[in-house]
Formats: structure tokens, sequence, C-alpha cells
């Protein structure tokens, strides 16, 4: 099975488009969300509405839980004032914008979607979370300290974990075996669709494939494949520059960070 798993859209339509495009011509056999799918850009209804439209199994993220409520807090991280005010533009722009339907949806996404495959008389489970099974808006840096991540992998019983919210992709294969046995689990950042913070202005997306011989014993029977698209990204840089948002917002979709 292929399944195709993208994030962080951000209300960058152009971004999202371009996404699904490229995911169709892979023809995965499943294709999951993993939330954000509002701030930061000027599309947030039209985002919404064409993840409704196609019935992509989706999850919340941090700031489509606090506009589904509209609060004034998007649960991120900002680490100055001045990321601070600008990102309260954001919020309260895309509360301004967002319609009541759409609001409604993202209000109803579920926290995490877990798949359980029954492969080789064993399981394998499959976790989707936006930050980390623990909380919406904790940041899982690849930095991240081995024992911690395995710690957070064991106790919510996902063998692959698949998650955004830092917009970095990266895959880390963790070994949480005991007395001679492997048990490989696989922690896989998604990236980000629609604003990018690795260097990269493409966006990035995720072919995971789980074949009918994967297993927690083998951490190679497991394949991932990161996939970066290009989309027009001066059409959604002009957007947020002829809005009220900052013109950071739009350097930052042209450089990546």
């Amino acid at each position: 099975m292929r399944i195709a798993l993208f994030s962080d859209i951000h209300a960058n339509l152009p971004a999202l488009e371009a996404c699904l495009k490229s995911i169709e011509e892979e023809k995965p056999d499943a294709i999951y969300c993993l939330g954000d799918l509002v701030g930061y850009n000027i599309w947030a209804n039209e985002v919404v509405n064409e993840i409704k439209n196609r019935k992509i199994p989706t999850i919340a993220g941090n700031y489509d839980f606090g506009i589904g409520r509209m609060s004034n807090d998007c649960g991120c991280a900002y680490k100055t004032d001045h990321e601070k005010a600008n990102g309260a533009v954001s919020i309260s722009l895309t509360n301004a914008l967002i319609k009541d339907e759409e609001r409604a949806y993202l209000r109803t996404l579920p926290a995490q979607i877990k798949v359980e495959f029954q492969l080789n008389e064993d399981k394998l489970n499959l976790l989707l979370v936006h930050g980390s099974p623990r909380k919406i808006n904790e940041y899982l840096f690849e930095d991240r300290e081995e024992k911690s991540l395995l710690r957070i992998m064991e106790q919510a019983d996902a063998d692959i974990m698949c998650f955004g919210h830092t917009h970095k992709p990266y895959h880390r294969i963790l070994n949480s075996g005991t007395d001679g046995q492997n048990h490989f689990r696989h922690a896989i950042n998604i990236g980000s669709v629609g604003k990018p913070k690795d260097g990269n202005p493409n966006g990035c997306y995720l072919i995971l494939t789980i074949n009918a011989n994967s297993s927690t014993l083998d951490k190679d029977s497991i394949q991932v494949e990161f996939v970066r698209f290009d989309y027009d990204i001066e059409k959604a840089a002009k957007a947020i520059e002829e809005s009220p948002l900052p013109n950071e917002y739009a350097d930052m979709l042209r450089k990546g960070y």
C-alpha cells in the first residue's frame, strides 16, 4: 500500500493545488492530511473546501484548533515580540476571513488517526498526529533526543509515527527492541505543503509504502519518499503583499524559511 501524507498548507491554495496534482500522478492507495489548513495566507476557505470536497481524511493542526474555536491564540511558539506581533495579524485576519461552515469543519477535525495493519501474524501501527501524540503543538525536531522520541512512540503504541508542525521533513529510524530482538520504529516529519522552513521553497509531501512483508523486525521493509514539487510561489507571495499580512511572510515563501 502506498500512502500519500501532507500537512501544513497554511491557506496557500496554489501550493495545495500543485500538491494534489502531484499526488494524483503518484496514484497512491490512500491519502491523509495532517492539519494546519489555515493561517499565514488569504485562501483559508478555499483550502478548507478543497480538502472537504475531496473527502480527504484530515486531523486538526494547532492553527485549525484555534480558528475552529475563534481563538486569538494559534498555539504557535513565537520566539520574539516581532514574531508575536506578526502572528497576531495572521490569526486576526484568518478569523475575519473564515466562514461559519468552514470554521465548524475545523472545529470538528479529529486530533489523530491510527491505522492498524495486520501483517506477518503481527500488527503494525501507523499513527498520524500534527505535533505529537501528547500535544497538538509540540515540536518534534530532528535533533530530539532518541530516548525522548522513543518514549513518545512507545507510549502511543506507534510503530510508524507521521507528523508535521515544524515544516522541516526528516525520517529517523529508532530501535526499541530488547534482549537482542529488534523493534524498529519510524519517526517521520512529512514537511510542509505551503510554508516550508528547511531552506527549500518547494512544497513537500510524503509517500509511505507498506507492503506485505513490512515488519517492525526489518527497518528496510518500510519505504519513505519525500516528494518536492514546484508551485506558483510568486502568486502566493504577492497575495500576502496585497493583504494586511506582514510582507515578511512573502519573503519566507520565496526563500523557504
